[in-house]
């Protein structure tokens, strides 16, 4: 096998993880599945509602892991309340924990096993978890290449 064929193949599996994510995205928010990351971005910049947050947890996030990387309950139970969508940022957070569980779920198969990847604790991440780096777009990147076939 030739380097060439090599990454073509990397590439061709890269492509299949991003979209079965885009897919995934697009069922579990009811919505059509964004294909390009412009269509990403359209989504983030028109404010998810803050329904959307119902979806991590149902994915089997808890309370206190959205609390610490997506939005604060206080937060979210204001925006609510005043029938608010989420800001940018808080959609941006959302959708990147999302991208990346339904990427770990490509890679991981069972959701049980993804659930515990996202939660162990890695010596190579300073001691933190997958899941604390989705705080900030520098730390998804690293997460999501994790994922990301050698």
């Amino acid at each position: 096998m030739t380097c060439s064929s090599i990454l073509l193949s990397l590439n061709l599996c890269i492509i299949w993880l991003m979209n079965t994510a885009s897919t995934r995205i697009g069922d579990w928010f009811g919505l059509q599945p964004p294909v390009t990351e412009v269509e990403m971005l359209r989504l983030v910049e028109g404010r998810l509602a803050s329904s959307v947050i119902k979806r991590p947890i149902s994915l089997g996030l808890e309370r206190s892991e959205i609390d610490s990387v997506i939005i604060p309950q206080r937060t979210l139970l204001h925006s609510r309340s005043r029938r608010e969508k989420l800001i940018v940022g808080e959609s941006d957070r959302v959708l990147r924990a999302v991208r990346v569980l339904s990427l770990a779920e490509s890679v991981y198969g069972k959701r049980e096993r993804v659930l515990a990847w996202i939660r162990k604790r890695y010596v190579r991440l300073d001691g933190r978890s997958t899941l604390s780096l989705l705080k900030t777009y520098t730390g998804s990147r690293i997460v999501e290449d994790l994922l990301r076939p050698d």
